[in-house]
C-alpha cells in the first residue's frame, strides 16, 4: 500500500493505492492521522483511485477518518472508488453518514 499526502490550503488529499486490509491498515491509519493532527484540514478527501482492494479494515480506516476530521469540525470526502468498494460501501451503511463519495467513471 502506498500512501502519498498532499495538503493544500483547506484540504488535505490522501491518494491511496494497493489493497486496504488487516495487514497495512494500522500503517495508513498513523500516516493519515497525523498529517491531520498537524494540519487540521477543513475537509479531507481520501482517493481511492488506484486502490485494488478493501476488506473491514478499510471501513475501519474510513469510519475512524470521519470521526477524527469531525473533531476538527471538518468534512470527509471519498473519491475516485470503484463499483467493487462502493458495494462494500453500501453494505456497511458508511453511505448514510454525511460523507460526499463519488464513485470513479472509468
Amino acid at each position: 500500500m502506498d500512501v502519498k499526502i498532499e495538503n493544500l490550503p483547506e484540504v488535505m488529499f490522501v491518494r491511496l493505492s494497493g489493497e486496504i486490509d488487516h495487514h497495512n491498515a494500522r500503517q495508513i491509519r498513523e500516516q493519515v492521522d497525523s498529517a491531520v493532527e498537524m494540519h487540521k484540514p477543513k475537509k479531507l478527501c481520501l482517493d481511492f483511485k488506484d486502490v485494488t482492494f478493501m476488506d473491514s479494515s478499510g471501513i475501519g480506516f474510513i469510519m475512524g477518518r470521519y470521526k477524527l476530521i469531525q473533531l476538527y469540525e471538518g468534512s470527509l470526502e471519498i473519491i475516485n472508488i470503484s463499483d467493487t468498494i462502493n458495494r462494500v460501501i453500501k453494505l456497511s451503511g458508511i453511505d448514510k453518514l454525511n460523507i460526499k463519495i463519488s464513485v470513479n467513471q472509468r
